[in-house]
């Protein structure tokens, strides 16, 4: 039987993203997709830009942006397009160094995915076949045995492997072999999905409309510069099959009034069901859940695909020091236990944000709307009220607790520009020591210094003129912070205190050769 150290299972974006990571670090992955090409059909157009930065770190930062475009904002209005609140994205690239809300078309975005995979002779391609059997050999630890099938002439084929990344979506066969169940989260609508390509631009707004009417929902998009999306919020008594053309032409008219209806092309109308769902366990010894196959989201804040490519950069990079014998099989409990809370914290917020903008009985649209007025009025913009809310990671072995300074721990670092770079291009894809004074890293011992050396830590320093990271390390309240591989702020202190935070590491279990 054939072995490989890791079997991705899907090949959509986390799949996609999951197996470039796995080759970016030189891990054996075998990727199984059940369609031999690119799906062609959209479905998700979204991304922020912390992903973006995920992508860029995958060295494919010019493909991306070929393909998608920043979205200026989002804008909420009534059934009658009266405006209720205009909030605008940041397309400078602030915070992580790329445009806060970018639009795309899924299929492109996999073309370039599948493109980079072609570039890593550890990787290999297969689609067209059928995952069958998802089987661990002998207890937790154990290998684990695929058999798939290929669907073109009914082969059988079955493989070995250290790991096996279930990112096969909403129906997924993984999460039956790991033995999950997914927990209601109390959130469920249909709503009517209209996917338009016209041969020019339309005179429409380019950002995000959410239609706030508890009679009719509804979202509208441009996705591409030509191509356009609609949403409209299915009523208990109509059927998923009600979307005919009528329907269609009938519910666009509001914002198709000046175009020729058959100058456009109508590629998708189909009937999701969104909901609020996450899977409850995520881990089975060396089976893993990430993207749909954890959680589905409903479209709201439009973290749908972006918490999958999160689950890939959380995991790979632990992963990938177990497989290579730098860390004990341990260090992979942390994956569920911070993606699980912060996946379901962000269902939550998607819930309660599309419920105020939806729900609710028909009556009390007006008062909603005027409240939302209100609200935008004196927040200024909705991101802030977001991001408040916004989940981040507790204390565990890999993040380390904020002591009695209250210094921050658990969140994102931003990528500022340091030196005139960008800290990303500072520091690759490895863990990272950002601090602010002098580089007292030098007088450690040599061992403590070898650790971070073999472990790949970047060392940057921050000076005085550097105030976009000046102010970073104010919000942390520290002057030295150390940053896992996802960018993800393990450590802050007053000084880089690598002793601690190496035995800290340590304990967490990883344990390099030296």
């Amino acid at each position: 039987m054939e072995h490989v150290p890791v079997v991705v299972v899907g090949c959509g974006p986390t799949g996609a993203s999951a197996a470039i990571m796995l080759g970016r670090r030189g891990i054996g992955t075998l990727v199984l997709e059940r369609w031999p090409e690119v799906y062609p059909l959209p479905r998700a157009v979204h991304f922020d830009d912390e992903v973006f930065r995920v992508f860029a770190s995958m060295g494919l930062q010019e493909q991306v942006r070929a393909i998608s475009r920043p979205a200026p904002g989002m804008r909420l209005t009534d059934w009658r397009q009266n405006v209720l609140a205009d909030f605008r994205r940041d397309t400078t690239g602030r915070v992580h160094g790329y445009p806060e809300a970018n639009m795309f078309d899924q299929p492109d975005l996999e073309g370039v995915l599948r493109e980079a995979l072609t570039g890593y002779e550890c990787v290999r391609f297969e689609g067209g076949v059928e995952v069958v059997e998802i089987t661990q050999v002998h207890g937790d630890a154990g290998p684990v045995r695929v058999r798939y099938r290929d669907t073109a002439t009914g082969t059988v084929h079955e493989v070995s492997a250290d790991a096996v990344l279930g990112c096969d979506g909403a129906n997924s066969t993984t999460r039956s072999a790991v033995g999950a169940q997914m927990e209601d989260l109390g959130f469920e609508q249909r709503w009517l999905v209209v996917d338009v390509e016209s041969p020019e631009p339309l005179d429409l707004y380019d950002g995000v409309q959410q239609v706030c009417d508890n009679h009719r929902a509804a979202t509208f998009m441009q996705v591409t510069p030509t191509r356009y999306r609609w949403e409209f919020q299915l009523r208990p008594d109509e059927l998923p099959g009600d979307g005919d053309d009528a329907m269609v032409l009938e519910l666009t008219r509001p914002w198709l009034a000046d175009a020729d209806p058959d100058r456009l092309t109508f590629l998708r109308r189909t009937t999701y069901t969104f909901r609020g769902v996450v899977a409850d366990r995520w881990r089975n010894g060396r089976l893993f859940l990430l993207g749909d196959a954890a959680h589905q989201t409903p479209p709201f804040i439009g973290q749908g695909m972006c918490a999958g490519i999160r689950d890939a950069a959380n995991l790979v990079w632990k992963l990938a020091l177990v497989l290579t014998g730098r860390a004990e099989d341990r260090i992979l409990d942390t994956y569920e236990a911070e993606r699980r809370p912060y996946a379901r914290h962000a269902v939550r917020l998607a819930i309660s944000v599309g419920t105020l903008m939806t729900g609710g009985p028909a009556p009390a649209t007006r008062a909603r709307n005027a409240a939302i007025r209100t609200i935008s009025r004196f927040l200024g913009a909705e991101d802030k009220l977001v991001a408040k809310q916004w989940p981040t990671f507790g204390p565990g072995p890999l993040v380390h607790d904020a002591g009695r300074r209250g210094k921050r721990t658990g969140d994102v670092f931003g990528q500022p520009h340091i030196g005139g770079t960008r800290l990303d291009d500072l520091t690759g894809e490895g863990w990272a020591i950002v601090h602010r004074g002098p580089d007292r890293t030098a007088a450690f011992d040599p061992e403590t210094r070898a650790f971070f050396e073999e472990l790949g830590a970047g060392v940057v320093r921050v000076s005085d003129t550097d105030t976009a990271a000046l102010a970073l390390l104010d919000h942390l309240r520290a002057d030295a912070v150390l940053l896992r591989p996802d960018r993800i702020v393990a450590a802050a202190a007053d000084t880089p205190d690598l002793r601690v935070w190496r035995r800290r590491l340590v304990a967490a279990g990883i344990a390099l050769t030296r």
